[in-house]
């Protein structure tokens, strides 16, 4: 499903016009990303976790050349199923 996709289907479920749709999505995805970049966890009950990540620098070696390079920390984020979802996907 693309984004598109998405606002469409958020806007036939919700009774809302696309332009709402998109700015209610664009609001969410703004909110939980505020939230990651300040560190903390943003849960959706029954749906799941958003949880940041931060990954240890390290070295990598370049598949082309053999080359050992170091590769910065970084942040990133995990998806928490939650028991709600995980029953609808198995069920």
């Amino acid at each position: 499903m693309t984004k598109a996709e998405l606002v469409s289907a958020i806007a036939d479920k919700a009774g809302l016009n696309k332009a709402q749709a998109k700015d209610a999505l664009d609001a969410f995805i703004a909110s939980v990303s505020t939230t990651l970049k300040a560190g903390d966890e943003v849960r959706l009950v029954g749906f799941g976790s958003f949880v940041p990540v931060q990954r240890a620098a390290g070295t990598a070696r370049n598949p082309r050349t053999g080359e050992k390079v170091t590769r910065p920390a970084t942040q990133t984020c995990r998806f928490r199923v939650g028991d709600a979802l995980k029953t609808t996907l198995n069920s």
